[in-house]
């Protein structure tokens, strides 16, 4: 009987991009201090988060709880550890000139795959968000930072339904031409299951072909199935996943879009799986309970309520 090989393995590791200060934030009607929002990436960093999605450089009229991202930056700036990346979302080339001021490690642009979802999020179609993201990675390549394209709407849009598949093939090969350092897949609406996650990976390394370019998820928990699309994500081969601490966020544009992947959940899912996050479980769980406390309200993620198990056990030596 022949059987069939899988065309990818399952990492050894995974790494987490700790999304809490950004995406997190941005849809909280509790508008955080900067002094909030810097001890926030710095417990995160301290619990042994290294990349941290810190900072948006959008519209502050449109987004006014990242209003602040020049001062974040200075305080983070002069605390480094070293160890840290710093994120920054940059939709258009005056995002990256304030981004590149203000030091940051990383930008992250975003391409929506629907015109409809683009134009309500963006203000713009999806072909002048790739035009614009090609843009945002040639300026921030130049300036010597790495670079991660998002597809936003990649398993499903609020507005037009189903993403067809060619329809997201064409939209990543477009955006591959500019050789970003990453794409993120994002399941912005939580619409998708393990086996359109599976899918849509394999379509994805196939339009990848030999192009040096990580492949990374970012899944919202909307529909109760983001913590089975991150195992479905990671047995097809990712080895980076979004998630924010506590489970905030979601995207503020699209309707009952809710949280994300809480951080403490999955590092608890993957660790005891066999993939090794190297972040500390029982440090991130402490944050949690303060952040609900700055928030004004309780947070989804359901670890740092019920306790690790075993109690001793921790998710970095």
């Amino acid at each position: 009987m022949n059987v069939d090989t899988p065309t990818t393995t399952a990492p050894t590791a995974v790494e987490l991009v700790e999304v809490a200060p950004r995406d997190g934030l941005q849809s909280e009607p509790q508008v955080l201090g900067t002094d909030a929002k810097v001890e926030l990436v710095q417990r995160l960093v301290g619990a042994g988060f290294r990349r941290v999605e810190t900072v948006s450089f959008v519209n502050p009229d449109r987004v006014p709880q990242m209003a602040d991202a020049e001062a974040v930056m200075a305080a983070l700036n002069a605390g480094r550890t070293g160890s840290e990346s710093f994120i920054g979302l940059v939709l258009n080339h005056k995002g990256l000139a304030r981004a590149v001021d203000t030091g940051v490690d990383e930008v992250n642009a975003v391409v929506v795959c629907t015109d409809t979802f683009a134009r309500r999020n963006q203000g713009r179609d999806t072909d002048g968000l790739v035009a614009e993201a090609a843009a945002v990675v040639e300026g921030a390549r130049a300036a010597g930072l790495r670079t991660t394209v998002t597809l936003t709407a990649s398993f499903g849009c609020p507005y037009e339904g189903e993403v067809a598949a060619d329809r997201f093939a064409d939209v990543l090969d477009r955006v591959l031409e500019v050789a970003p350092d990453e794409v993120a897949l994002a399941d912005s609406i939580g619409a998708a299951v393990p086996a359109d996650v599976r899918d849509r990976i394999a379509l994805a390394r196939d339009v990848v072909g030999d192009r040096d370019v990580v492949l990374r998820a970012h899944f919202h928990n909307t529909r109760n199935t983001g913590l089975a699309n991150a195992v479905a994500a990671v047995e097809a081969g990712v080895t980076v996943l979004d998630a924010s601490l506590g489970g905030v966020g979601g995207c503020p544009f699209a309707p009952a879009a809710t949280g994300n992947i809480p951080s403490e959940d999955l590092v608890y899912l993957l660790e005891r799986s066999g993939w090794p996050t190297g972040v500390d479980l029982a440090a991130a769980c402490e944050i949690v309970p303060w952040l609900a406390d700055q928030l004004g309200h309780d947070v989804p993620g359901y670890l740092s309520k019920a306790g690790i198990f075993p109690e001793n056990a921790r998710g970095a030596d």
